[in-house]
Order: structure tokens, then C-alpha cells, then sequence
């Protein structure tokens, strides 16, 4: 059976993901798998000049190139664009190189031509700035391969798995959001991500509430008894899943411990105390994509862009993981 190929996608240049991509490949490429980055490759050399890092990088304009790239060497295949690194700095030219990098990789991914993709950390205002109308990655990605996703954060080492009923919506319109669009088929979509890449037969699933104390009885808030407590009832005749949970006490308590997965209702009141529990080492994993997409759990880092500090432990674990869940999927097929 041939090696699983995974491509490295740049992230934005003036930010930590390039950086993060070089340091890491000594230790992946170790993995049963081949890595290829995407992106550019005049920029991925700038970084490792000005970062005085020992990486061999290759360009290459194909696929078909990998079979005769060194395992010691990165190849990079090259997206040739205008876009200079400014480091820390927010710009349309950056934010446009990072999405045209996803774009090709994913349907690379779509094509079938790869197993999966790592992404490195894109900056939300800097895509915006170049005219891309996305939210960021999860949104782009389901725009591509026209299935419905969910974000899920995962750590491998604590066995702790958060996904996200809503991702990139304000918090004056999640509610509204979450009623439109129901959790039916987000606590669905987990499920079955556990049972076919996690081998988990029958899966626990944790509902955390959406208001503070879960509403206490609808006291502060009617979602919990009008909308959650319902949805959850006619749920668990098909599910494992317990809820509604308060989210402060579910995790304070511990209580994820008890559970495959835990659905939290919006962004903060996931990442939070997942970013507490796991900075280093969690890993964003895309749900629904019929490829595999997983990617640090952490931002651009524009503070620290440039300075070679950057820790690119969270990027080993999701090459780590994409791999593990691309055998996954073949042995599936």
C-alpha cells in the first residue's frame, strides 16, 4: 500500500504558520507518510533564511515530483504570487496567498489526488481585506466540497473532544442560529465522526446549555427549556447523549472525562477551557469533509511572527492525527 500523502498548507506568511510548518517537519517526516507544503515557495525559504532554520526545501509544480523528493527534503509545491512576508502586519495580499493555498490543496483533497490536509493559522481580517467572503477555514472548506461541517477540537493525549454546534457567529446571534438551524444534525455528524475515525462503537456525547447555570429551569433564559431540553429528549432515543449541561460546572467538575465528545453551543464556551486544558497539544479537526482537515489549535500569532519562538507542537499533533484518521478512512474504503 502506498504511503498516505498529506499537504501543509502555508497560512498566512506575515504570521507564525510557516515557521511552525519548518520546524516541524524533522519530526513528521519520521511518519509513515508523505508531507508536501503548499504555498509559496520564494516565501517559505525567506522564512527559513531569516529564522535560521536547517530545513532542505524543494520546489516543486506537480504531484508527480514527490516520488523523487529526498524523505529528509520539504517539498514545497509552489503557488506563484505577489504576496512579500511583512511579519505581525495585516495585509489583503497575504490573506489572499493563504486561501488561494487552501484552495488548492483542498481540491487536491477533492480530487483524491491526497489523503488529507494540515492548515497552517489564517487571519480572519486579513482574507477579508483581500475580498474572500469567509469566515475562515471550516466555512471555505464547506463552500469547496459542498457538505455541511462542524468544527471539533480534539487532544489525543487527554482523550478530550469538544465540537461546536455554532462557529464564527456573534454571541447576539447564536441563539437565533442555533434554533434556525437545529443540533440534530450537528450531534449526528459526531456520532458518526467518532464510530468511523475514533473507533468508538458507542459513543457518549455531553450537551452543554447555552445560557449561565443552563437557564436554571428558565430562569435566566428560555433556550434550555423551549428548545435544548426537547431536541435532547427525542435525541436520545438515537443517541448516547446527556445534557443539558452548565458549562462552567460540566467543566470545572471535570465531568468531560466521562464522555467521548462534549457539544458546546457556541465558540468561547469551547475553545476556552479546551485552549486551558490542551494549548500545546489539541488539534481542530473538520467534520463532514469527505477528506481529511486538521489543523493547530492555535491563531497567526502576529506578536511572535518572525522571532523563531513560536512552539510548533500543536502542528505535530495534527500531522499526527491527520494521518491517523487518513488509515482510518482507507481502511474504511
Amino acid at each position: 500500500m502506498t504511503l498516505p500523502t498529506i499537504l501543509l498548507t502555508q497560512g498566512d506568511i506575515n504570521g507564525i504558520g510557516t515557521e511552525i510548518i519548518l520546524k516541524s517537519f524533522p519530526k513528521v517526516r519520521r511518519l509513515n507518510a508523505r508531507f508536501c507544503a503548499v504555498g509559496s515557495f520564494r516565501e517559505f525559504e525567506f522564512h527559513r533564511q531569516h529564522l535560521g532554520l536547517s530545513a532542505t526545501l524543494q520546489e516543486i509544480d506537480s504531484l508527480d515530483k514527490l516520488s523523487s523528493t529526498p524523505r529528509a527534503t520539504l517539498p514545497v509545491l509552489n503557488l506563484d504570487h505577489k504576496a512579500r512576508t511583512r511579519f505581525g502586519q495585516i495585509r489583503a495580499d497575504a490573506g489572499d496567498l493563504a486561501m488561494k493555498t487552501i484552495e488548492l490543496a483542498a481540491t487536491l483533497c477533492l480530487d483524491q489526488q491526497v489523503d488529507a490536509m494540515v492548515t497552517a493559522p489564517i487571519h480572519k481580517e486579513a482574507i477579508s481585506k483581500a475580498g474572500w467572503k469567509f469566515e475562515g477555514h471550516t466555512d471555505f472548506l464547506a463552500h469547496l466540497s459542498n457538505k455541511p461541517v462542524q468544527m471539533l477540537l480534539a487532544d489525543e493525549r487527554s482523550n478530550l473532544r469538544v465540537a461546536l454546534a455554532t462557529v464564527h457567529v456573534p454571541i447576539a446571534k447564536v441563539s437565533e442560529r442555533l434554533i434556525s438551524q437545529g443540533i440534530s444534525d450537528k450531534v449526528a455528524m459526531l456520532d458518526a465522526a467518532l464510530r468511523r475515525d475514533f473507533g468508538i462503537s458507542n459513543p457518549r456525547i455531553a450537551l452543554l446549555g447555552l445560557n449561565p447555570h443552563a437557564s436554571d429551569g428558565g430562569v435566566i433564559g428560555r433556550e434550555e427549556e423551549d428548545f435544548l431540553k426537547p431536541t435532547l429528549k427525542r435525541l436520545k432515543r438515537k443517541f448516547n447523549i446527556d445534557g443539558a449541561f452548565a458549562a462552567d460546572g460540566f467543566f470545572g467538575a471535570k465531568r468531560y472525562r466521562d464522555y467521548d465528545a462534549v457539544l458546546a453551543m457556541y465558540h468561547d464556551q469551547a475553545l476556552i477551557p479546551f485552549k486551558m486544558l490542551a494549548f500545546e497539544t489539541g488539534v481542530n479537526l473538520t467534520l463532514g469533509l469527505p477528506f481529511v482537515r486538521t489543523s493547530p489549535d492555535h491563531g497567526t500569532a502576529f506578536d511572535i511572527a518572525g522571532k523563531c519562538v513560536a512552539n510548533e507542537s500543536s502542528f505535530i499533533e495534527a500531522a499526527k492525527l491527520a494521518l491517523k484518521l487518513s488509515l482510518a478512512r482507507r481502511r474504511e474504503r
